[in-house]
């Protein structure tokens, strides 16, 4: 089927998209409910090919994040390697996970999560320099966690930057105050050297921060709708958000959560749907307003993503995720 993307109409345009070759994905995350909700997207999308997942630090300890990573891969009966990166940040030798955030085990209360399979021999940083250098120019890495394993790799291979074809970022808050602090979003806070390397390096990059996952709330009704279309998958992530749903309605009010990871992930196949403005960042390294992403012209171009068509992400997510047993 071919669709020209002036003959659609907006949404729709996004959707003909799906009948494109499969772009080749890496996501490195640190799962936590909705790096669950992003994998299992890309997991569906017909226009991604997703070819492996890195781990690091963040909602969890990253042993932690590797297990719920192999988990999430055999649950949605893929054949791609977890590798294992980062388990600090830049200068740390310890790290406390969100358990308030995500549960005691990065599932809510799910906590009783096996151990299947194991991790691929390279670490995280060596798995995307050596994808990248076998996939030059046509891979895409989804960052959905704090930025160490990509810092590792810019530092490993010289040539990473210009053989990843777009790294794209869950994080920051430009526009917007922070969610860990005032000023700063949690993937960025998590380690600022590292977020502050990757913003210096020359990589095609686009970030999807606070500004624009807010405006994708999914709640109670959405997850109890996906679960009766898909129960395996959908009822799998209606029960584990259950606890993320509390600490937002808790802590903001909230009757649902932002679709953080998968924002990013759409934005890998979908950046039309959303609105950017091309400037440098750079992250504050010290001071109060430690992990702040702020405006730098005179650093490399990031597209920020400003607005988004936050009902689109919500209905297209929906759409992917309920295709899964």
């Amino acid at each position: 089927m071919r669709c020209e993307f002036f003959a659609c109409d907006r949404f729709a345009s996004y959707l003909c998209l799906r009948y494109r070759a499969g772009m080749k994905l890496i996501i490195d995350t640190d799962p936590g409910i909705d790096d669950a909700m992003a994998i299992a997207y890309a997991a569906a999308a017909p226009e991604i090919e997703l070819v492996g997942l890195t781990t690091v630090f963040g909602n969890t300890h990253v042993h932690q994040s590797s297990r719920n990573a192999r988990y999430l891969v055999d649950k949605l009966g893929l054949n791609i390697p977890v590798a294992e990166g980062a388990p600090f940040a830049r200068g740390e030798d310890r790290h406390a996970p969100s358990e308030h955030v995500h549960g005691p085990e990065g599932f809510g209360d799910f906590t009783d999560i096996p151990h299947i399979g194991e991790n691929h021999a390279l670490t995280g940083a060596e798995f995307l320099v050596e994808m990248a250098r076998a996939h030059r120019g046509e891979l895409v890495v989804c960052a959905v966690g704090p930025l160490t394993n990509i810092a590792d790799a810019i530092k490993l291979d010289p040539e990473f930057s210009d053989n990843v074809a777009k790294l794209v970022i869950m994080g920051g808050a430009v526009y917007c105050p922070g969610n860990i602090t005032e000023h700063a979003e949690a993937n960025i806070y998590h380690d600022a050297k590292a977020a502050d390397e990757v913003f210096a390096a020359s990589l095609p990059t686009v970030l999807v921060g606070l500004d624009v996952t807010l405006k994708t709330l999914y709640e109670t009704a959405d997850f109890e709708g996906l679960a009766q279309k898909s129960p395996d998958m959908g009822g799998f992530l209606r029960n584990i958000s259950r606890f993320y749903l509390k600490f937002y309605k808790e802590v903001g009010g909230l009757e649902g959560c932002g679709l953080h990871d998968s924002t990013a992930v759409i934005a890998c196949t979908h950046e039309p749907m959303f609105d950017v403005v091309e400037t440098g960042l750079q992250v504050s390294l010290e001071g109060s307003d430690i992990g702040a992403t702020r405006i730098n012209p005179s650093r490399p171009a990031v597209r920020v993503c400003r607005n988004v068509d936050g009902a689109g992400v919500v209905q297209l997510f929906t759409e992917r995720v309920a295709s899964l047993p």
